[in-house]
């Protein structure tokens, strides 16, 4: 149980303050959203479609940006959070493997692969990258935080990270960035859903 000697003032203000530094414009960040913009526009203009895979709260994220991406900014991604896929891949193959065989039921070659992992170690995400890889996919795009040097962010085409050691910094951060790409797509922020 936390304490509660923690002052809330002095707590959120820090908070807050901490948070708006993670979040204050960056021109190697900006660019690299810029470029995975650009990756999905040219992904849904051939045709093909996005994956987008995450655990826990980067779950609740990919399934957000997809539900956006295809209905708010007309393009097709795909996210397979439903518990019955996730427990039968997990259980036949096992957890380390559920997004892999995701991908290869659910990935096309020239597909465009994101995937969401707040310390960049989860195995069923680095397993991800390398079906899509050997999907051919056009693309991966990760998104992490913690260490700089975290496994998955060697393996994206395009690799935005959070330096952050706080799960709910990374993650809203995440979460930014992502919609920031959709309303950048869709070229407004404000719109009628």
């Amino acid at each position: 149980m936390p304490s509660n000697k923690i002052n809330p003032k002095e707590f959120f203000t820090s908070y807050l303050d901490d948070f708006s530094e993670l979040v204050k414009p960056d021109e190697k960040i900006i660019y690299q959203l810029e470029k995975v913009a650009d990756l999905i526009k040219v992904i849904n203009t051939k045709g093909n479609k996005i994956l987008i895979f995450g655990n826990g709260g980067s779950a609740a994220i990919s399934s957000h940006f997809s539900v956006d991406l295809t209905k708010n900014a007309g393009i097709r991604c795909v996210n397979c959070n439903e518990p019955d896929l996730i427990t039968c891949f997990a259980n036949d193959y096992g957890y380390e493997r559920w997004v892999e065989k995701a991908i290869d039921f659910y990935g096309d070659e020239g597909d465009l692969l994101i995937v969401i992992s707040s310390s960049g170690s989860s195995e069923n995400m680095l397993n991800g990258v390398k079906a899509a890889r050997n999907g051919n996919f056009n693309a991966v795009v990760t998104f992490t935080g913690f260490a700089d040097e975290n496994p998955l962010r060697q393996l994206g085409d395009i690799n935005l990270w959070a330096d952050s050691k706080a799960y709910n910094f990374i993650e809203n951060i995440h979460q930014v960035w992502l919609l920031a790409i959709v309303d950048l797509i869709i070229g407004s922020r404000e719109y009628s859903a």
